[in-house]
């Protein structure tokens, strides 16, 4: 048989007899029972949420434009004007489970989270400066009531007052969507029924509406308490309107949720404004994937997200939820996921950066709280140093949880007056010398063990850190030995039992042991499964160490091949860089010399070019030498006639000029020709040739 776990994990099995305390009456029997079985068989129970925030929505927007004004500068405005408060219930549950009441913190497998006033300002625009909201509780809050809020009281001699007396008197009576109904026509309606009750001018009528919405505002949805009712402990501080908003109402609503995170497993439900937690884990655990992105830029950030609506039923959410925390690496944890916002659009945020950081009192008039911002130094960018973890000590009494009977009268800032003087002074702000996370790890994993796990699938290791395999199994082994002196007692007690029933001395006394008896037979039988189930946890822990401890060594080993690949790698590209320049080097090399190439090429174009007509004018020149040579040989020729017939020399001389410039006269006309650009109308022009000179001796004579 399988014990079932509390709060989704181990249950953490503590002696609460000696194992010489011997159970000698049925007294004694049925109370170590019940310790027996509140120890191994902590029941589970599924959280149920009723925030209402349709009611305050409708009735928000059927206040007159002063109401609104007047909110807007009390510092209610950026809250009020939500679109949506769809509730989250699996993940406010998984988160519940995971709730230290001792340190006020989370615990997760990666160490401590917790919300900071960072957070509450940032994602509900509330303010987190100024006044702790702190005063005096009465006995009875019926003059209050009545006084301020003019509502009849009937008896009520408590802070508790109902929600629909309050809501019928803004105008609601009836919350209900009928069936014919859609969700725009259900608020517009319970819109028009406020505006229609609603004071449109100011005065007392219009302060009696405003204080009747704060309350409803702050009872239900800031300082909201399970169940139906609204509380009205706050009543007294609303009755100078005009100072409500100088109140931390930021910091009572983180005060009040650490308090009802505090409860008992078993209580099913939902205290406090929730939805906080939604979007501070959307923001810093991704992973789950609960939450999805809309309206980008818009504040204060609660408007940026809705609630990813999963038809599973509740325990399978929390289940997945649980194995999807146990599994996120750390390093997807957002430790700082604010970097970058635009701070001028939140003039909020600017008046509580002075809290931020800081080791503070959180005040909600009885509910007084310290944040351990040191546990969580990485929200601020710094390393986690060890701490000494915190435990559940108060240095003052108080009345309790419930204010369902009657309270006496406290003044709570006396009562706490060094808490109250903390936050005055803005606490302790927060500082770390550490250089790495790594002996906040091993004393965490001491410290918790396997309280941090609550999934069905345990991680092998986180991180690579053998420390928290370490913890986990130092857990293991001291449930085991707590449960191993149960065991014994518990046998002690059936061996006891059985020598008792053998011993009476009448039927009845008989029967009422043997009832006895066999209930020890029962709880002795269900604690030894349970042992059996530790020592089989306890081997599988060593195994899961042996292997985790051998990876990580050859983790090591292999963490070197990386870097030598990365240095191989980096010689090949330099290598290739380099092949790449000599390249570069010859391509340009290669294009130099096709320049010359081609620069060499046209200067011998045109040496060809002057090489023809060089040709051509030694060919004239031949053609003219040749001329010269037949002329000469005419020349001879025509003296020798001349001398034979009586011719005379000059004649010859001038028939050879004539002749030799007629040539000239043809040369040049052909040059011209071809000279003559194509289509000119010029044509050849035809020298006559030169005129015969008469002969000497024949011509007449003067």
């Amino acid at each position: 048989m399988r014990i079932p776990e509390s709060d989704g994990g181990s249950v953490a099995l503590r002696r609460r007899q000696t194992p010489g305390h011997l159970i000698r009456t049925e007294s004694d029997l049925r109370t170590f029972l019940l310790t027996s079985d509140l120890l191994v068989f902590a029941l589970q129970s599924e959280l149920r949420s009723r925030l209402g925030w349709a009611v305050i929505r409708a009735i928000y927007d059927g206040l007159p434009d002063f109401q609104v004004r007047r909110l807007e500068g009390m510092g209610f405005g950026p809250c009020l004007r939500l679109e949506e408060l769809a509730p989250d219930v699996a993940l406010i549950q998984a988160l519940k489970e995971r709730w230290d009441p001792e340190c006020h913190a989370f615990l997760f497998p990666w160490g401590h989270m917790v919300p900071t006033l960072e957070d509450v300002v940032r994602i509900t625009g509330l303010r987190v400066d100024d006044r702790a909201m702190i005063g005096t509780t009465y006995t009875s809050y019926q003059e209050p009531v009545e006084r301020l809020r003019g509502l009849e009281v009937r008896g009520e001699r408590s802070s508790l007052w109902q929600r629909t007396v309050l809501q019928a008197s803004l105008g609601v009576v009836s919350a209900r969507r009928q069936t014919s109904e859609g969700q725009a026509e259900h608020m517009g309606r319970m819109t028009d029924d406020a505006r229609a009750v609603m004071a449109e001018e100011e005065g007392e009528a219009a302060d009696r509406d405003l204080r009747r919405f704060l309350t409803l505002v702050i009872g239900k949805m800031i300082l909201g308490i399970r169940g139906d009712p609204v509380g009205c402990r706050f009543l007294p501080l609303l009755e100078d309107l005009s100072s409500v908003g100088n109140y931390a109402w930021g910091a009572a609503l983180l005060a009040h949720l650490f308090d009802s995170l505090g409860t008992s497993s078993r209580e099913t439900g939902v205290a406090g404004f929730f939805p906080l937690l939604q979007v501070w884990a959307y923001y810093h655990l991704p992973s789950p994937g609960r939450g999805v992105a809309r309206r980008c830029g818009a504040v204060p950030l609660l408007q940026r997200w809705r609630f990813f609506r999963d038809e599973r039923t509740l325990r399978c959410q929390v289940t997945l939820i649980h194995d999807a925390l146990d599994t996120i690496p750390f390093g997807h944890v957002r430790w700082t996921p604010y970097v970058g916002e635009d701070d001028a659009s939140q003039p909020w945020v600017e008046r509580g950066r002075p809290y931020f950081g800081r080791d503070i009192w959180l005040h909600c008039f009885n509910t007084v709280v310290l944040l351990h911002h040191r546990l969580v130094a990485r929200t601020l960018g710094l390393h986690q140093a060890v701490v000494e973890f915190p435990t559940r000590q108060r240095a003052w009494e108080r009345p309790g949880r419930s204010f369902r009977g009657i309270q006496q009268v406290t003044d709570w800032t006396v009562w706490v007056r060094e808490q109250l003087d903390d936050w005055e002074r803005q606490g302790t702000e927060v500082v770390s010398e550490a250089t790495s996370d790594e002996d906040y790890f091993r004393a965490y994993a001491r410290k918790y063990g396997a309280q941090v796990y609550k999934g069905s699938r345990r991680p092998l290791v986180p991180e690579g850190r053998i420390s928290s395999l370490e913890g986990i199994l130092h857990s293991t082994i001291q449930q085991r030995d707590d449960l191993q002196a149960v065991v014994d007692q518990l046998r002690a007690e059936l061996d006891h039992a059985q020598q008792m029933v053998g011993g009476a001395s009448s039927s009845q006394e008989d029967a009422n042991r043997s009832v006895l008896e066999g209930q020890l037979a029962s709880t002795t039988a269900r604690a030894e499964d349970a042992l059996a189930q530790l020592q089989e946890r306890e081997q599988e822990l060593r195994t899961a160490l042996a292997r985790t401890t051998t990876l990580e060594v050859e983790m090591a080993e292999l963490s070197l091949r990386p870097e030598a690949a990365v240095v191989a790698r980096w010689r090949q590209e330099a290598e290739a860089a380099a092949r790449w320049q000599e390249e570069a080097a010859e391509a340009t090399r290669w294009r130099q010399e096709a320049e010359e190439a081609a620069r060499l090429h046209a200067e011998a174009g045109d040496l060809r070019t002057q090489l023809g007509e060089e040709r051509h004018r030694s060919d004239m020149l031949r053609s003219e030498m040749r001329g010269l040579e037949r002329a000469l040989a005419l020349v001879g020729r025509s003296r020798s006639v001349t001398i034979r017939s009586g011719i005379p020399s000059r004649s010859a001389r001038h028939y050879l000029t004539g002749s030799s410039g007629r040539r000239r006269n043809e040369e040049e006309e052909r040059r011209r020709r071809e000279r003559a650009p194509e289509g000119s109308e010029t044509g050849p022009r035809v020298m006559a040739p030169p005129s015969p000179r008469p002969p000497e001796g024949t011509g007449e004579s003067g």
